[in-house]
């Protein structure tokens, strides 16, 4: 049954798309590193519950490969340059891999404003770190998403690349919707942040989001991608770096590095 389903959309949505026509087709983009075990698990519950909501999706597993730093962001914006080619996907869902939603009435669509999915994790005790918060699991359209041009480049390492994101969205003009009640509760897979080093640039690029948001992001981002599709996904494979978003990156080191002399 679930190899069937897997067969009809691979080989339909992402092979033959002009073909296909659905109420809601969404994209999945699972940024991806080192964390083999997490995809099943992923899988395991992300499945059913898409086919619950009766939505027609594919998953993007965009790996980075390489020894730079982690960036999660451009990873972002690759999936969804990939992700378009393939389809006119009605909604893009951005979700981390240790993400686990606990609810399957949590329902993934986009709407008139950009969706934050995951509002109660548990290793924040099933409440918002701070009422800014993007994290984990958010949802776009193709249209909002290239109207914000998409995620920041800029942070490699981790943390901040959502709420760069939050500010994006707000400067474009758009409100973040929520689930309301516990719709929007998810477990986190533990896990080391093995390789990922927290970024410490962060808080001086979230100073300047405006300035930044529309010369660094979909538009100035360069990449060959490695692609292969099998059974429950399309795997893109980048090995990403500075240089591939040359307009902003090597303006922010300049000014990170002008700034911390002062």
């Amino acid at each position: 049954m679930k190899q069937h389903f897997f067969q009809k959309i691979l080989l339909i949505l992402l092979i033959n798309p002009v073909q296909k026509s659905c109420l809601s087709c969404v994209a999945v983009l699972i940024p991806f590193r080192n964390r083999d075990e997490h995809l099943p698990i992923f899988f395991r519950h992300l499945i059913p519950m898409l086919q619950n909501q009766r939505i027609e999706f594919a998953f993007y597993v965009i790996e980075q490969s390489g020894t730079q730093m982690f960036n999660r962001a451009m990873l972002f914006n690759v999936g969804f340059k990939e992700a378009i080619k393939d389809y006119n996907w009605d909604c893009i869902i951005f979700h981390d891999v240790d993400h686990i939603p606990e609810n399957d009435r949590n329902y993934y669509g986009c709407g008139e404003m950009p969706r934050h999915f995951a509002t109660m994790l548990d290793k924040y005790m099933y409440m918002l770190p701070y009422d800014e918060f993007f994290g984990g699991v958010s949802g776009l359209t193709v249209n909002q998403f290239k109207k914000i041009n998409g995620f920041p480049n800029a942070f490699w390492g981790w943390g901040g690349e959502d709420d760069d994101l939050w500010n994006r969205v707000h400067f474009a003009g758009y409100e973040v919707s929520r689930p309301v009640g516990n719709l929007g509760k998810y477990k986190s897979i533990h896990h080391h942040h093995r390789g990922e080093v927290q970024f410490l640039g962060r808080f001086i690029l979230l100073k300047n989001s405006k300035e930044r948001q529309y010369i660094d992001g979909l538009n100035n981002l360069i990449y060959t991608p490695s692609i292969l599709v099998n059974r429950l996904y399309k795997k893109i494979t980048v090995d990403l770096v500075p240089e591939l978003a040359p307009i902003k990156i090597n303006e922010t080191i300049k000014n990170l590095t002008s700034l911390m002399k002062n």
